[in-house]
Formats: structure tokens, sequence, C-alpha cells
């Protein structure tokens, strides 16, 4: 046999090769499975036995009933399994009842599995079905009350809001510096400041019309941005949990219904250094063979969340004269770099938050060591300095 061949067989091998649990059966082997590829006029159905066969095939318009009829046909126990999307979250809400699980998993993880030189609905409702029964979907978390979800809305329509504003300002200080004019938000966020700067452009209609333009657009979005904060601040009244995690350093009603809403529950994470990669603060590693061990912090993560945990911990660290500050000169003393260090602050303000939401305690700042004795500064946090 020459080497090329045993190559092939190799090949032929590893491709027939079946997952082994150790003796155990499959996750979902004990009940039907109901795979969904949802589309917004319709949604693929495919059911599974307890053995992993397929039941039945079907195709219906997507709406609650017609979905929920095809759900209570199937024998129990039943789990309804579809990829996370824009009806997700509805449909998940409107079909728990009547299954004994639904699950909505991430997309992206599917398509480094499942991936395959042919693809249609049918496939892909046939093969998320079989992910799922081998457990190798990744849940995404979904409220399990409506107005949790709605205040979750809230919040993202916020920062949406807030970057809109940003985007708009941007628009305009980049028209202006078209014609020399280099000047920031705060410049023209008052409108009697405009008046000076349309004497610095040149003498020119349909210059000063199109920067009016921008201007109104401005204007709206700065009015959307103050609607919804006002808003979210009037629904996060209603929250004590909110409310507690405003007493800590560096956290006041965005920072913490923010937290609130993308978290939803501590329950969700056996550990801690599991809520840390989900807000983008921890670490996570890639290694093969003899090669280096790539380390580095996540990048699929929720933006607003980091940012906000991340935000909160510079502004503890910059109001000094609290425990999170004091944590942050002695990671700098101990030859950490500026990012390095308020990352283990985050880390610190996260954990706290964290014990707070799961015990049902207030901010106690002399027991804030006790979240930093789990924050080791490794060579791991050394290597990703540079």
């Amino acid at each position: 046999m020459k080497r090329g061949d045993l190559v092939f067989v190799v090949t032929l091998v590893l491709c027939k090769w079946n997952p082994v649990f150790d003796g155990k059966e499959a996750p979902m082997s004990q009940g039907y499975v109901i795979s969904l590829d949802v589309h917004c006029q319709f949604t693929e159905i495919v059911s599974f036995t307890p053995t992993g066969r397929i039941r039945e095939r079907d195709r219906r318009a997507t709406s609650v009933p017609l979905l929920r009829e095809f759900v209570e046909s199937v024998p129990r126990p039943r789990h309804v399994v579809m990829e996370e999307g824009p009806l997700a979250d509805w449909l998940f809400r409107n079909l728990s009842a009547f299954a004994d699980s639904v699950t909505s998993c991430d997309p992206r993880r599917n398509a480094l599995i499942a991936k395959d030189s042919d693809k249609d609905d049918t496939i892909d409702a046939e093969k998320l079905g079989q992910l799922f029964r081998g457990g190798y979907v990744r849940p995404v978390h979904h409220p399990e009350t409506f107005e949790r979800a709605v205040f979750k809305e809230v919040v993202g329509l916020y920062h949406d809001r807030v970057r809109n504003r940003v985007r708009q300002s941007n628009r305009i200080m980049g028209q202006l510096r078209r014609h020399g004019v280099v000047v920031s938000e705060s410049c023209f966020a008052d409108r009697s400041d405009r008046a000076e700067l349309l004497k610095r452009l040149p003498d020119h209609a349909v210059v000063r019309a199109n920067l009016r333009v921008l201007w109104d657009g401005y204007d709206a979005a700065v009015r959307q941005e103050k609607r919804m904060r006002l808003s979210l601040a009037g629904l996060a009244k209603s929250e004590p949990q909110i409310r507690k995690f405003m007493q800590l350093p560096g956290v006041k009603v965005i920072r913490a219904s923010t937290f609130f809403a993308y978290v939803d529950t501590p329950w969700r994470f056996r550990s801690k250094q599991a809520l840390w990669k989900y807000l983008g603060i921890g670490l996570q590693r890639r290694h093969s063979g003899q090669g280096f061990e790539r380390i580095g912090v996540p990048l699929a993560v929720n933006r607003q969340l980091k940012n906000a945990i991340l935000g909160a911990a510079k502004s503890a660290v910059a109001s000094r004269n609290n425990p999170f500050a004091d944590q942050y000169e002695r990671w700098i003393h101990g030859g950490l770099t500026p990012r390095i260090a308020r990352r283990n602050v985050a880390r610190s303000l996260s954990a706290v938050m964290w014990g707070m939401w799961k015990n049902g305690g207030d901010y106690r700042p002399e027991r804030v060591e006790e979240a930093v004795s789990l924050i080791q500064t490794s060579k791991s946090d050394r290597a990703i300095q540079a």
C-alpha cells in the first residue's frame, strides 16, 4: 500500500466516525425532536422519533396556530429546536407552553458543524434536528417573561439611538471638514452656536442648505435618544435589582439596566469565568498539536454589554476612593498594563454584581476583596498585554 492510499483510507474512516457518549445515550434520544427552519412566509418542519428516524416532514405558514398544531400532534416528551433570528423570541414565547423544551441556537456555531455541499430548507431543518439530538447546538438565552423581553428591547433601542446620534454628529463634522472647519460635536449641539459656524463656511446657498439638512437629522436623533433614556429610566425604577446595582461605583441607571437586561438571570452561568466570557472580558484559548497556545478575549460578544462593564470599570477607577480603584492601583504597581488592569477591575465589578444578584444582598465594599481572590493574574493575562 502506498503512502497516499493510507491517507485516503484514514480519511474515509474519519468521515464515517460517529460520536460515542461514554456508553450514555445522546442528550435528546429520550424524546421526540421537532426541528424548525423558520422564514418570514413559511417554516420547514422535520420531526424525529426518539431513535433518530424521521417521523414527518411538513411546510406550514409561519403562524403560531399552525406551528402549535403541528407541535401538539407529536407525542411527548417533545423538544422544539430552531436557529436564532428575528422571529425566534416570538416563537419561543408562544411555543414554550406546548413543548417540554424550546431551544433557539446560535447559527454561527451550526454553520461550522453542518456546512455541506447540498443546502436547502428541508436539508437545513433535518441537519438542525440531528445536531440537536447529538448535543452539538449552543442555546441562545431568551427571557422567560414578556415584560422582561420588552425591557430588553427598550435597552437595545436606547443604545441604537445613541449610535444613531453619534453617526449623525460624525457626518456633520465630516461635512464641515470638507470646507476647512474642524470642530467637535459640542460646537453645534446647541442651536445658538450654529450661526457662527455658518459664517465660517463658503457663502454658497447649497452648502449651507446641505448642512441644515444634516442638523435636522442630528436634532431628531438627539430627541429620540432623550426620549428613550427617559423611557428606560422609568422602567428601571420598578426593578429593585437595578437599584442595588447602582450602589456600586461607576454603575448608574444605563449600565445597571444594560447588565440586568442582557444577563437576565444569574443562574444562566455555572461560574464567574463563564459570565466573564459572555461579557467579553474573559479569556479563550486555542491550541493544537505542538503549536503555540493562542490566548485572547472573545470577539463574538454583545458590544453594548461589554462596553457597559468596561465603562463602569473605567468610571470606578477614575472616581477613586473605592475598593475597585485600590485594586487598579495595586495591579498597575504589580506590572500590569492599564488595559489589563482595567479588564481585571471589570471582572471584579461583574463578579460582585453577579454575587449580589444571586444572594439578593446589597453592595458591601468590604467584601470586594473576595472577588479579587478569584481573579488570578496568570501567565495567560501577561501573555496578551502586548
